[in-house]
Formats: C-alpha cells, sequence, structure tokens
C-alpha cells in the first residue's frame, strides 16, 4: 500500500508499527520486511530502530503503536517467550477493537506451523505472572485472525 494512501486515513505518525522478537527475526526476516517497507515509502517503527536512548520503554512501544495505522506482528519460535511481545501484542489487539488499528499477522521463517506456535505458547504461559489471563486471551485472539506465513507467502 502506498503511503499516500495510508496518510489519508488520518494524521498518525506510523504508517506499520512492527513486533517482534528481536533474537528470532532481527537480522533475516523483519530486516527485510523494513527494506521493503523503506522502498515503498512506508514509515515503519520498530523498537530496535526508533526507541531511543533515555526512553521510557512502555509508553514509547505503547505511543507508537496508538500512532499507527497498520501493525504487523511477527510470529517466530521465541515470541512468546518475550514479556514486551506479549504486552505489545495486547496493546495491538485492544487498538483493534477501540481505534481500528489494523493488524497483519506473520508466521516467521523458523516457525513449523500453528500447532508449533501454541506448544511454544503454552510452554512460555506456564510462568507465574499477573499477566498471563490477559496474555493468553490476547494470543488466542491472534491465534484467530487470518495472516500470513512468511515462507510460502499464502493466508494462513
Amino acid at each position: 500500500m502506498a503511503k499516500e494512501n495510508m496518510s489519508a486515513w488520518s494524521p498518525k505518525k506510523y504508517d506499520v508499527f512492527i513486533s517482534f522478537r528481536g533474537e528470532d527475526v532481527r537480522h533475516n526476516f523483519v530486516s527485510y520486511l523494513r527494506s521493503a517497507l523503506r522502498g515503498a515509502n512506508i514509515k515503519a517503527y520498530a523498537d530496535d530502530a526508533n526507541l531511543q536512548k533515555g526512553d521510557e520503554v512502555w509508553p514509547s512501544l505503547s505511543q507508537a503503536i496508538h500512532d499507527s495505522h497498520l501493525a504487523i506482528v511477527v510470529f517466530s519460535k521465541k515470541y512468546a517467550d518475550s514479556k514486551w511481545c506479549l504486552i505489545e501484542l495486547v496493546e495491538i489487539l485492544h487498538c483493534r477493537k477501540t481505534e481500528g488499528l489494523k493488524p497483519a499477522l506473520v508466521l516467521g521463517d523458523k516457525v513449523k506451523d500453528n500447532d508449533h506456535v501454541i506448544q511454544e505458547w503454552k510452554a512460555a504461559l506456564s510462568i507465574g505472572d499477573k499477566f498471563i489471563q490477559e496474555w493468553k486471551a490476547a494470543l488466542t485472539e491472534a491465534a484467530n485472525i487470518c495472516g500470513w506465513d512468511s515462507r510460502t507467502r499464502y493466508h494462513k
């Protein structure tokens, strides 16, 4: 989608917010994705490139999510191991309901299939944390949204 079209929606700072587990996909899938978005003149927010030293992490991430038209969530093998990824996912899905944020869900290149992701999430969510129920609900909701498999480019 061309940037002119996104900017016509409303005055938001970013066209796209990218949520990903850095150690899994930063140097492969996400780097290619950001390059393609830049080439299409689409302004994307990714924490490793846009989060400034000295910024408070969550307020900056939350603001970037709210200031985006679209959120691309790259589910990778260890996505659910990251508290920050899960917090971002909850906020993205909240903004989907309250602000019309459009999520695009992508299975990263190291994910075998949906069943593999579900097993990883169950293992990650077995830890005791006060946010577990919220994270489980967000992961369940995300699992029911049609997305893309980055290896095949087909809807899943």
